[in-house]
């Protein structure tokens, strides 16, 4: 069984050096802890014994000391009372005496709280010695002051309170002593436990530089060798490797980490060569997009797929609408002789439908790698779509199969949506160079950009079909408006003609109802001659055979003769005409004609829509090396939502049919391309109910 290569391999051998490495490891460790603890340990009892010392000083000798001094001042002030008493005879003095003798039983009482031992019996002593001196003392205090009797008991009292004094003395010697004694003792502990401490200090760090410097030669210097090499690794020199010495773990340290570099190198080449074929569908997807023909893109397909992939021979197969149960090969394409003629490609087999179909529905692709053992005779091919999968391969695809020599398939379905648009199956003729996961995975994502270039050229196709036909019947549409306008003005040219004759009474006097009828006839013949200029002018301009004669002319000369014009008219409906031109020409590089047709058509806009009592509004100015010019009216206006559309042809604004206001909506296609054509603009600003203002733009010619 092939050892797992993330497991190092350690032999016994290996694994016993490996212990010995511990163990000396583990002991000068343990040796290095072991003289950490007893320096701790010592530590701890130097200053154990360093404070017990100390603590004798504090609690129990200088206590014991300051009781002594205190008792011996209490006695001392009692022997100046009375001394001064018998001296002096003050009562205070004798009265201070008493106070002393009657505070001296609790400072003794304190003193032997910290005494013992001989401290307590000299204390003892110092207490009788006290007694017998307060007896004479006492009866100095009967005596009469200055009186032989007082000298007497005076030099009595004397001899004991020196006798008091001596013992006195002598504790506080002692206890003197005994604290010097302490101290040096606590000073004999901190010194010899400085030493020890220093010692061995001295000897923990012998022993942690020995195992530093152990350590370092027996397992730093390999580590540091493959920390090195993993550095190098990492900064991109990937050919090197660890050097397999030291101990057994960084032998199997040093093994990982070159089986690691190994397979990095592995990996590496396989994301180079994902990175490869990445950008190789990249680019076929590119030239597919390039191409709009469902032929170019099949024949750039399979020549790019063949060539990347290493292929032998690459099929399409796509699903025709002439040949609802089979689904023939569309274009094939050999290693060695490209794309197969036509002759060659039809002679092979169709694959069917319902393969395809459910192949496209499970989304899978198939990958046959051994395909010779199902060429023999009929074999159910496992994993395969449709009947493949109950019945194998027909006899003609296992012959087709046969005769060219294939070995390995993979089979990717193409399509967009749930509609399946065909399949491209890729071939190899050698045994030895099976279809790797990489392979496969960018087989699948080339057919799917195929499979989407194909779907846009089929739809491209349609839609190319699709504007021919409109285009064709646009162009039959203009035709017959063409042709009806021209049809249409000849009759009416007649009809004109006889009403001004009738109009002149050049066939006898008309009576009054007559003269009114002739007017009517006359207004409805002068509006369908103007529906007829307007589509014959819309023929024009979509046949491309409207152009202009440009010269220059001064746009207030227009303005007036189109006001003069269209008076009557407003004065019919009751609409009140202004202007506003500046006294400076504007000279504009136009056709006058369409000019005029523009003013013509923009004033009877204007005075159609705005209801009687209504005003309309002519401006016009130099901006900006262009001249504006503005009409605007006090009329219905266009809703906001209809604005966009106002300058289609045919559009109708839903206020004005609503009124029943009459009309082609072809007059503002018309100035808006007569403008166009000029190099101008036209804008609109409009509000329902309250009026519309249309302004357009002409270049200024140069001045001469």
């Amino acid at each position: 069984m092939p050892r797992d290569w993330r497991r190092p391999l350690v032999t016994s051998t290996s694994r016993r050096k490996s212990k010995g490495v511990e163990r000396r490891l583990t002991l000068a460790f343990g040796v290095s802890t072991g003289l950490i603890l007893l320096v701790g340990a010592g530590a701890l009892t130097g200053a154990f014994l360093e404070k017990t010392t100390q603590d004798q000083i504090i609690d129990r000798v200088q206590p014991a000391l300051l009781d002594n001094t205190h008792l011996h001042a209490q006695a001392a002030h009692m022997q100046r009372s009375m001394r001064g008493y018998l001296l002096t005879g003050d009562k205070a003095l004798l009265a201070d005496y008493r106070r002393a003798r009657a505070g001296y039983p609790a400072i003794l009482s304190d003193a032997r709280r910290h005494t013992s031992g001989e401290t307590e019996q000299s204390l003892n002593r110092q207490d009788q010695q006290l007694q017998a001196y307060l007896r004479v003392t006492d009866q100095q205090a009967q005596a009469s002051p200055r009186s032989d009797q007082a000298a007497r008991l005076t030099r009595k009292a004397n001899r004991r309170f020196e006798t008091f004094e001596a013992t006195n003395h002598r504790l506080e010697q002692q206890l003197v002593s005994e604290a010097k004694r302490l101290q040096r003792r606590a000073d004999t502990i901190v010194t010899a436990g400085a030493a020890a401490l220093g010692a061995l200090l001295i000897l923990a760090v012998t022993v942690a530089l020995y195992t530093a410097r152990r350590t370092t030669r027996t397992v730093v210097g390999p580590l540091r060798s493959v920390v090195v090499t993993l550095g190098r690794l990492t900064g991109g020199q990937h050919a090197e490797r660890a050097a397999e010495k030291g101990p057994a773990e960084i032998r199997a340290v040093a093994r990982s980490v070159n089986q690691l570099a190994d397979e990095s190198d592995r990996l590496r080449a396989i994301e180079a060569e994902r990175y490869r074929l990445s950008e190789t569908v990249r680019q076929l997807g590119v030239r597919i997009r390039e191409r709009l023909d469902v032929e170019d893109v099949l024949d750039a397909a399979c020549t790019g797929m063949g060539e990347s992939l290493n292929a032998d021979y690459v099929f399409t197969l796509l699903i025709q609408d002439g040949h609802p149960d089979v689904v023939p090969v569309a274009r094939a394409w050999s290693a060695r002789e490209g794309l197969l003629p036509g002759e060659r490609q039809r002679a092979l087999p169709p694959i069917p439908a319902d393969v395809v179909r459910e192949h496209y529905r499970e989304g899978t692709t198939w990958q046959v790698s051994d395909l010779t053992r199902y060429l023999t005779e009929t074999t159910p091919m496992p994993g395969a779509p449709g009947e493949f999968a109950r019945t194998g391969l027909p006899a003609a695809n296992r012959a087709a199969a046969t005769q060219l020599g294939l070995q390995s398939i993979v089979v990717v379905p193409m399509g967009v949506g749930e509609e399946p648009i065909g399949a491209v199956c890729l071939a190899r003729t050698s045994p030895d160079h099976p279809w790797q996961k990489v392979e496969i995975e960018t087989a699948e994502a080339m057919a799917s950009s195929v499979g989407r270039a194909l779907h846009a050229s089929k739809l491209y196709e349609k839609e190319t079909r699709l504007v021919e036909e409109l285009r064709a019947l646009d162009r039959t549409k203009s035709e017959f408006l063409s042709t009806v306008s021209h049809e249409l003005r000849t009759p009416l040219t007649s009809i004109t003609g006889y009403l001004e004759l009738l109009t002149d009474e050049d066939t006898g006097p008309l009576t009054e109802p007559q003269q009114q009828m002739i007017e009517v006839v006359n207004r409805n013949a002068h509006r369908l001659r103007a529906l007829i200029e307007d589509l014959l002018t819309l023929s024009r301009i979509e046949s491309g055979k409207y152009t202009s004669h440009k010269a220059p002319v001064d746009l207030r000369h227009l303005i007036s003769s189109a006001l003069d014009a269209m008076r009557p008219a407003a004065e019919a409906a009751s609409v009140h005409l202004d202007t506003d031109c500046p006294t400076q020409p504007l000279i504009c590089e136009a056709d006058s004609d369409q000019i005029d047709r523009v003013l013509m058509n923009l004033l009877s806009n204007a005075i159609k829509f705005t209801p009687a009592g209504g005003q309309v509004r002519v401006q016009a100015a130099a901006q900006d090396g262009h001249a504006a010019l503005t009409v605007s009216d006090t009329g219905i206006g266009i809703p906001e939502a209809e604005q966009r559309q106002l300058f289609t042809r045919f559009f109708r604004a839903s206020n004005a049919t609503t009124q029943a206001i009459p009309g082609t909506g072809l007059g503002l296609t018309i100035v808006h391309t007569i403008i166009t054509n000029h190099g101008g603009t036209t804008h609109v600003h409009s509000t329902e109910g309250k009026g519309t203002t249309i302004t357009a733009t002409l270049p200024l010619a140069a001045p001469q």
